[in-house]
């Protein structure tokens, strides 16, 4: 049974899962409370294909501090990395 880590989690089950393959909590709640992040499917476009404003976008969704200074190569770097 999945323990409830609380309202700050968004998806408990994603989170333990996350945390058994070594993430670091912040990395693991970040991930498990992106809305869409138990989905496959693969129809994202790259990264290179998309505008600088949805990659700052994206990097907001998920937390990335230091986003607005960035150009559109460190973004890319920060979203893949973080």
């Amino acid at each position: 049974m999945t323990k409830d880590h609380g309202p700050s989690i968004k998806n408990d089950e994603k989170y333990e899962a996350l945390r058994n393959e070594g993430m670091s909590k912040t990395k693991a709640a970040r991930i498990a409370n992106t809305p869409n992040s138990g989905k496959k499917g693969g129809k994202a476009k790259d990264y290179e294909d998309r505008s600088k404003q949805e990659l700052y976008d994206k990097a907001k969704e998920v937390g990335i501090e230091g986003r607005s200074k960035m150009t559109k190569k460190e973004l890319i770097h920060a979203l893949r990395n973080s």
